[in-house]
């Protein structure tokens, strides 16, 4: 039996995911490579998509649900006169009514209605959930799946390139090379699939790359070799340290050692108001000592994780 490892109270690994691997298979992999089963991820990514994907070992596995509901980018390819059930390249094509000689400004125009803050129907197969049951596994039974549409906000979405081809089943169609930047619970997949209604040629994501999670981008990610070569030559994982990762991630209040010992023990301390708005605040002692996770209630902080 392999030898645990001593991860100490752990820390953020970003990950660069490759194509055809779920987020539970890189999850899998990494408890591996750290000889420890506490590891989670912040923001799952469909297998066809490639890029960051925040784990967290240890004690940082309570910072994920927090991390995960971070600003993020994409890089995408748009396939417009095109549609599938699963609104990327994985799925089955549903219709094929083509797209050629669009005129950019349609487009553009197009964009700009998707830009901002928008009501947003989910894809299909996403991972809400229905009755307590995943939207895809309703999908892969056979359902008709009709899901509400939610708000989000699309705060970039830019048209770098628009080159026209010819799919393998002869369709023509019309590649587009997007980058967005959008609140969590954004589908890129459904802004492609509103993209090519709204041109009245149906379309799909055939290309999705996460360039950043919040403060985490591809410059600070590594494949899966990379860690493994690390692992191999018995040297420790790149971790993003527990209490650096907090202070990159959420606002920031220093306090004093009675402060920090109250509101380790639960104590709901009265914060600075008109420094911090909603959202997690990362508490920090003395010594640079990452203390907790609070939010601001009432004027309060109200413990949302305590890493002491």
């Amino acid at each position: 039996m392999a030898r645990k490892r001593d991860n100490g109270p752990g820390g953020l690994i970003i990950v660069d995911k490759p194509a055809g691997f779920t987020s539970h298979d890189v999850v899998a992999k990494l408890r591996g490579m750290a000889r420890t089963r506490r590891v989670g991820h912040a923001g799952t990514l469909d297998p066809m998509a490639t890029g960051v994907l925040v784990l967290g070992t240890e004690r940082a596995t309570r910072l994920l649900g927090h991390l995960a509901l971070t600003e993020k980018e994409y890089v995408a390819t748009v396939r417009l006169g095109q549609e599938t059930v699963t609104e990327d390249a994985e799925g089955e094509i549903t219709g094929a009514r083509g797209a050629k000689g669009l005129e950019r400004a349609r487009v553009d125009a197009a964009v700009a209605a998707l830009t901002g803050r928008i009501e947003q129907v989910p894809s299909a197969v996403s991972a809400v959930k229905v009755d307590g049951k995943r939207a895809y596994a309703r999908v892969r039974e056979g359902e008709e799946v009709e899901l509400a549409a939610r708000p989000v906000t699309v705060s970039s979405f830019l048209v770098h390139d628009v080159r026209e081809e010819e799919a393998e089943d002869g369709t023509p169609v019309t590649d587009l090379l997007v980058s967005v930047v959008c609140s969590s619970g954004t589908y890129v997949r459904a802004l492609a699939r509103d993209l090519g209604a709204a041109l009245g040629t149906g379309g799909h994501l055939t290309a999705l790359r996460r360039t950043r999670v919040g403060p985490y981008g591809l410059d600070g990610a590594h494949t899966l070799a990379q860690l493994q070569e690390r692992v191999d030559a018995e040297e420790p994982l790149p971790v993003v340290p527990l209490g650096q990762a907090a202070a990159a991630a959420f606002p920031r209040w220093d306090v004093d050692e009675d402060q920090a010992r109250r509101i380790g023990n639960g104590v709901q301390l009265r914060m600075p108001a008109a420094q911090f708005g909603p959202g997690p605040v990362a508490v920090f002692a003395p010594g640079e000592r990452f203390v907790a996770l609070v939010e601001q209630r009432d004027g309060r902080a109200r413990s949302l994780a305590v890493f002491v």
